[in-house]
């Protein structure tokens, strides 16, 4: 499954992803207003009428930051 880096234009649509995607698709949204989906996601999105803009293919670090829980606590 390849992901894909998205950004809303503005945040309404932002909104309105963060209402869909959940149970549908695993994404990744991060406070810079950006967002990782599975490609497959994207045409839903747009079927929803919710705009975005694509800005690529992930890269290795930001599909394993997804993908990876929170570190351990320390063992004492």
């Amino acid at each position: 499954m390849r992901m894909i880096v998205i950004h809303f234009t503005d945040e309404e649509a932002e909104r309105r992803a963060l209402g869909y995607l959940p149970g549908r698709f695993s994404f990744t949204s991060w406070a810079t207003g950006k967002m990782l989906v599975p490609d497959a996601a994207l045409g839903h999105l747009a079927s929803q009428g919710i705009r975005f803009q694509v800005e690529g293919p992930a890269t290795y670090e930001q599909t394993i930051a997804a993908f990876r829980g929170s570190p351990a606590s320390a063992i004492q």
